[in-house]
């Protein structure tokens, strides 16, 4: 890269396919991407990367369509240097890499209750900028504080509260990357936390396409939140619903399809190019608002050059 004053230790690719790491298996190249070996690299890295050169952090590609133009910017990608799991006292510290998953299941067997992460796709970075939640629990009700660099290459600790975590979202700097989280988790049985996440699990794959390409729930569901960062349940407008109302459910267009399992899951049903998937997320946006006179608002993000 030109005028880089400083020798990454990590991987550092340029014109890298961003398809190869998205759920939905679309999407054109970044014009670099940087896989850091530690903090101390991305920090530095971030220090000496020019100013003009924007920085797109990206986790695992779970909830996410780039779009067919690449991304004109440094993709971060965190690794294994950024996924250790460790469990003190009611603490969970978790890299911003690991998996969802991985961290409430490791949180049960060490007794203390995060289950409410082991159904969320994507990795701990994502999970706490969008203040993801399931099953009535939510980031914003156990996360302490999140370790952050910012695009300066400054490493700050941001605590939950100066998150403004709120529904599906934060205001995490733009462009600093979460390399970790701090989570306080409360007292259980390894035991029935196992049992719990199986009973979720099984849920989850008889009301979901756990085994298309998706990426997650497409729209946020139109009820809302409170100020808490809590979906506000008391209304019971729910994407999916209004999307089916709307007569959306199965449709298609090129290689995208709205699922019929579940209509708010946007599918590559295969050689879907991100053109087709997210046109027909503004298609059925479109009827639903002509239909219901309801805006629904995306919730997989969408980033790049058409």
């Amino acid at each position: 890269m030109e005028k880089l004053s400083y020798t990454p230790r990590g991987a550092l690719t340029p014109n890298y396919p961003l398809a190869d790491l998205t759920w939905l298996r679309v999407g054109g190249p970044a014009d670099w991407l940087f896989q850091p070996a530690d903090e101390a690299d991305l920090s530095a890295f971030l220090a000496a990367l020019p100013a003009d050169v924007a920085v797109f952090p990206m986790g695992v590609g779970s909830n996410l369509i780039v779009r067919d133009g690449g991304i004109r910017a440094v993709v971060i990608r965190l690794g294994r240097g950024f996924n250790a799991i460790t469990v003190e006292g009611d603490t969970v510290t978790a890299g911003a890499a690991a998996l969802d998953a991985h961290v409430a299941r490791k949180a049960a067997e060490a007794g203390r209750d995060l289950t409410f992460l082991r159904t969320i796709p994507g990795a701990i970075g994502g999970a706490v900028r969008m203040n993801a939640g399931c099953y009535g629990a939510y980031v914003a009700d156990h996360l302490i504080a999140a370790r952050v660099v910012l695009r300066s290459g400054e490493v700050v600790e941001i605590s939950a509260e100066d998150l403004h975590l709120a529904y599906r979202s934060s205001t995490l700097p733009e462009q600093a990357v979460i390399i970790a989280a701090t989570f306080r988790a409360g007292p259980g049985d390894p035991a029935v936390l196992a049992a719990r996440m199986a009973e979720q699990i099984a849920k989850r794959d008889a009301s979901q396409p756990t085994k298309d390409r998706s990426a997650g729930s497409t729209f946020r569901n139109p009820s809302g939140a409170s100020s808490t960062g809590r979906a506000d349940d008391s209304q019971e407008l729910k994407a999916w619903k209004v999307i089916d109302d709307a007569g959306m459910r199965g449709a298609t267009l090129g290689g995208a399809q709205i699922s019929p399992m579940h209509s708010n899951f946007l599918i590559n049903a295969g050689g879907a190019t991100a053109h087709d998937l997210e046109t027909l997320g503004e298609q059925v946006r479109k009827k639903v608002l002509q239909t219901q006179g309801i805006s629904l608002e995306w919730e997989i993000m969408r980033v790049g050059e058409y």
